[in-house]
């Protein structure tokens, strides 16, 4: 693409040159920023059922660059009126001040009358194209600032008046402002379709490998074996031939270490909550830390075969994942929100046990066997009674083979379309960085 055929310097030195027809500007002298602040801010006592008041936005509503009205809070009329100003209308531009710090969305297809919460700005009364200032917003130029001036520990925040007083740059004429918002849009939709549809695929994928463990797990690896019933309703038939055991008869079970605040964040190698969570299998190097000593690696070892729960959280879809230590982790130990699995010797092969309790089997039986009361609890006496399938080791070692290969190939191929997404994520940034600075002159373009 082409750049602008003269260019003059910013006077701000890590924004450089822009074309000679622009200028440099601060947020305040092209838009009013308002939020809900002070005596407006609301209680749970001001939350009303669904359509029986106004939405009022969160960062939660911000998601990819857009607004989803899906789980919104709503808040009753009385409140909503009270605040005139942050009324959100179509084509407003709603920005995040604490949490999320940075998050940005245009505004459209407004279900219902809907406001802000404490945490969100909206941008009013721009006197610049609205689409152009929201492409700044989102740029790389004001990002960088914003992510420089965050303040507050967990949460971050920033204020309305630093926001006020973050440069950028924008053409003088009007006409050129639109001709560049639209163009982004053509382009930035086009993007996010290829995005949207890649990770449709990476959807389809991941539910085939899923179908693929399940089916495996259950059935083996021969179509024409004679079957029996389980005994189990919703498990059905599985191989004549299998064994079927609870998890008390196959191995022991130990909860995770307890200890104070300052046995943690140094030491020796220490397994979370997270390492179990978002992995099959536990990462080789854990992150996490621990002064443990002699009595505690007695007692919560980490070892090759070792099988670790997650046993508490809010919800029971996040109760019963497992990971499969594949490496004994040398004086490690682990979590109190976990549970250790540990198989008797010649029961259960660790490349088998990594599909087998990733597989349909354990969260069936969890959600249809837990008592949800106020904080969902995975128990060791539950854990227990799980039904274990036990073909035999030889059979195991099978089935874990064709399965590494089967859903090693189908996450290659997810693995490559999450770096496309990325690539393509990267490319959106980049070019709306370089047309809303003026690097790239794209007038002759639409």
């Amino acid at each position: 693409m082409k750049r602008y055929s003269s260019y003059t310097d910013s006077g701000v030195k890590w924004i450089g040159e822009i074309p000679d027809n622009w200028e440099v500007t601060k947020i305040k002298f092209v838009s009013r920023i308002y939020g809900r602040i002070g005596f407006r801010g609301y209680t749970v006592d001001d939350i009303v059922d669904k359509n029986e008041g106004a939405i009022s936005l969160s960062p939660s509503n911000i998601v990819d660059q857009k607004i989803t009205f899906k789980d919104s809070t709503f808040i009753s009329f009385d409140k909503y009126f009270e605040s005139p100003e942050i009324m959100i209308q179509n084509d407003d531009i709603v920005f995040v001040k604490t949490a999320s710090v940075g998050k940005c969305a245009y505004v459209t297809n407004l279900p219902c009358e809907s406001t802000l919460n404490p945490q969100l700005i909206v941008f009013k009364n721009c006197k610049i194209f609205n689409k152009f200032f929201y492409y700044s917003l989102i740029s790389p130029l004001i990002q960088n600032q914003v992510f420089s001036d965050l303040t507050g520990g967990v949460v971050g925040t920033i204020s309305q008046a630093k926001i006020n007083n973050y440069f950028m740059v924008k053409p003088s004429e009007l006409d050129e402002q639109i001709q560049i918002a639209n163009y982004l849009d053509q382009k930035t939709t086009k993007i996010d379709e290829l995005v949207t549809k890649k990770e449709q695929l990476i959807q389809l994928l991941e539910e085939e490998g899923t179908a693929i463990i399940n089916e495996t797990i259950t059935k083996g690896l021969n179509p024409d074996v004679p079957m029996k019933d389980s005994g189990i309703d919703w498990l059905g038939s599985i191989p004549k031939h299998w064994g079927i055991k609870r998890l008390r008869y196959v191995g022991n079970c130990q909860n995770g270490i307890s200890e104070g605040a300052d046995f943690f964040g140094e030491g020796h190698p220490f397994v979370s909550y997270s390492d179990v969570f978002y992995n099959r299998t536990l990462p080789f190097k854990v992150e996490g830390l621990a002064k443990s000593e002699d009595k505690h690696w007695n007692n919560y070892s980490v070892i090759e075969g070792d099988v670790f729960f997650t046993r508490t959280s809010e919800t029971i879809e996040e109760i019963g994942i497992a990971s499969v230590c594949q490496k004994s982790i040398d004086k490690g130990t682990f979590a109190g929100f976990l549970i250790r699995f540990r198989p008797y010797p010649n029961t259960l092969i660790t490349e088998f046990s990594k599909y087998y309790f990733r597989c349909f089997i354990p969260r069936i039986f969890f959600v249809k066997e837990m008592n949800l009361v106020t904080r969902a609890s995975l128990s060791q006496e539950l854990l227990k009674r799980l039904p274990i399938l036990l073909p035999s080791l030889k059979e195991q070692v099978l089935i874990a083979e064709y399965l590494d290969e089967k859903v090693g190939q189908i996450e290659n191929v997810i693995s490559k379309t999450k770096a496309e997404i990325l690539h393509l994520k990267e490319y959106k940034t980049t070019l709306i960085s370089e047309v809303v600075t003026g690097k790239i002159d794209i007038r002759e373009e639409n």
